[in-house]
């Protein structure tokens, strides 16, 4: 019985020897491939078993030695192909990111405009030759129109426009941390007022040089309760002069007039568009929106309508 017990305990150990011969067999095997693998370097076989082993357990990518070469030389790393970088566009003037605001007069069910025709003739003060007074005002594009060509009904009489008041004020508290006190010394003008107004300036300069400055009763911008002639408080030497464009509160608001909504409605050098000479002082409303792009284009508001 105990021969018997010793034959098992025998064969028991020899099916251990010949499995545990096998795993280090294969072992030996697997360590043989791995350092072959790694060129028989037995420090870098070590090296790219351990980054493995992090990769595996750390949920990295762990960077392998390369095989081949001399293991104490640093790998060249070939450069990366960048792609071309797409070119910037270039800034606006005056970069705003303000939205477009509409002019706040009312606008008829349908645009009402007075282009020149081809029989009318235009007289030396550049308006056209017996038109008419109209019933109804000129919006193109929802923009109310007061030009040469495109008069105002004699009833039309909206008083000063409010938002316009609102976005003066604003400009001129604004102005006044830069040391300047804007004043609107001329804003709304009634169809009668300027009758007068216009005739008092032709009895003094003539009508050819009055058709210059001012408008005929009904065609005056001063109707439409947006036109804003600007001054400097305690400079009223310059309110009306076209010095006061030089002065440094005339600079201030032709460079941030638009800000607010407002444009120099007659600029130097367009009075063949516009019918009227250089006035550093007259600004006009027509919204932040419009007065952005009129301001950044350097056109008046006739080529921005396209109705020269």
């Amino acid at each position: 019985m105990m021969e018997f017990n010793r034959f098992n305990h025998n064969k028991k150990s020899n099916r251990t020897w010949i499995v545990l011969s096998i795993i280090v067999f294969i072992i030996v095997l697997a360590a043989g491939s791995w350092i072959g693998y790694n060129g028989w370097n037995v420090n870098r076989s070590i090296d790219n078993l351990v980054a493995v082993w992090n990769s595996e357990n750390k949920g990295g990518e762990g960077e392998m030695i390369p095989t081949g070469g001399d293991p104490t030389e640093t790998p060249e790393v070939p450069e990366r192909q960048q792609a071309e970088p797409e070119p910037v566009p270039e800034a606006p003037k005056q970069p705003e990111e303000k939205p477009e605001v509409t002019p706040p007069q009312e606008k008829p069910s349908e645009d009402v405009k007075t282009p020149v025709q081809p029989e009318q003739t235009i007289d030396h003060g550049g308006y056209i030759e017996g038109v008419k007074i109209p019933k109804e005002p000129t919006y193109i594009n929802g923009v109310l129109i007061a030009n040469k060509k495109n008069p105002l009904p004699q009833d039309f009489a909206p008083g000063e426009n409010k938002e316009a008041r609102e976005a003066f004020d604003k400009m001129a508290a604004e102005a006044k941390l830069s040391g300047f006190e804007l004043v609107a010394f001329s804003t709304y003008r009634s169809f009668d007022y300027q009758t007068t107004l216009y005739n008092r300036y032709v009895e003094k300069d003539g009508q050819e040089a009055a058709d210059r400055y001012s408008a005929r009763p009904g065609f005056s911008e001063h109707q439409t309760g947006l036109a804003f002639d600007i001054g400097e408080k305690n400079f009223e030497q310059y309110w009306a002069d076209s010095e006061f464009g030089n002065t440094p509160a005339g600079q201030w608001v032709a460079e941030n007039a638009h800000k607010y909504g407002f444009i120099l409605r007659y600029p130097e050098g367009k009075e063949e568009i516009t019918g009227y000479m250089h006035e550093s002082w007259h600004f006009r409303y027509v919204g932040e929106g419009i007065a952005r792009d009129v301001y950044i284009k350097g056109i008046t508001l006739e080529e921005y309508l396209n109705i020269q």
